[in-house]
């Protein structure tokens, strides 16, 4: 076996744990395989006998990689860190990490929208596949301790956004089809009665990420959506289960639902046309 066939071996090996990295970064299945490839060839280019850890450089690369193309289609300016240390930095749930680690939802991608792309990767590197914060830093051109406060500053919003119910599954699909018919028919009361009180529902629209609390706020929002002649279907979104509307054959929205105890506690949606058109949505019988 020579040279390059080893390598392209050894890259195969952690193609998965990349894409992973890549999709969370980046909320596109393509976008990540494009992220993906771009290392491979960086990796062909480079010389592997220089490389003391392959998998902290392939890391690495994908991250930079990623975060050059968040950055690319991002307007809105990152924050400046704070000087003082964050007291939360530490407080730290591993076992729930475990799971968002593994679980990748509508959900998930609308709350790490609400990200910068700093907070996102480092966020995404550490919590989630436990990358040092020295590694991270480089990658950002940052100190470590800065690095740490964009993963802590990111770990708060997400785990205040993040939905604690189940997202769209089979077994809720009772509740949200009588939420989705209250919408069709426009009755104010039958959607309150389906959504929790304190419902929270995020839509990451062209505008940015749009946050409505509380049944009453939601149900008129629903309502008002109504107007617009939208169908709702059961997708595929990049192979997650999800709903999407379509108005005149042309899709408007995908959205995952979280449901509790009957009750429809968070929906999450993604509504940004250039977003959308980045996804592979496959429709599913209904």
């Amino acid at each position: 076996m020579n040279e390059r066939d080893w390598t392209a071996k050894r890259f195969e090996e952690h193609r998965p744990r990349l894409q992973a990295v890549a999709y969370r970064m980046l909320g596109s299945r393509s976008e990540a395989e494009d992220a993906v490839q771009e290392t491979w060839i960086r990796l062909s280019r480079s010389s592997t006998a220089e490389i003391r850890d392959l998998e902290a450089w392939l890391l690495t690369v994908v991250g930079r990689v990623s975060l050059n193309m968040l950055r690319a289609r991002r307007t809105h300016c990152e924050e400046p860190l704070d000087d003082a240390p964050d007291p939360v930095a530490e407080e730290r749930d591993p076992e729930r990490e475990a799971v968002l680690a593994d679980s990748v939802g509508i959900a998930l991608l609308v709350v790490l929208e609400t990200l910068t792309p700093a907070e996102r990767l480092a966020y995404v590197l550490h919590d989630m596949f436990s990358v040092r914060f020295d590694e991270i830093g480089s990658i950002l051109g940052r100190a470590p301790e800065a690095a740490r406060q964009l993963a802590s500053r990111g770990r708060r919003k997400v785990r205040g956004a993040s939905p604690t119910a189940r997202t769209t599954p089979a077994a809720d699909r009772a509740v949200v089809d009588a939420f989705l018919a209250a919408a069709r028919d426009g009755d104010f009361g039958a959607l309150v009665a389906v959504l929790d009180p304190e419902i929270v529902l995020r839509a990451d629209t062209e505008e940015g990420v749009v946050e409505v609390r509380g049944a009453e706020t939601v149900a008129q929002r629903a309502r008002s959506y109504a107007e617009l002649g939208l169908v709702a279907r059961p997708v595929l979104v990049d192979g997650i289960p999800a709903w999407a509307s379509t108005r005149d054959g042309e899709l408007f929205s995908v959205a995952a639902f979280g449901v509790r105890d009957g009750r429809i506690v968070t929906m999450d949606f993604l509504a940004d046309p250039e977003r959308l058109s980045r996804l592979e949505v496959v429709f599913l019988d209904a």
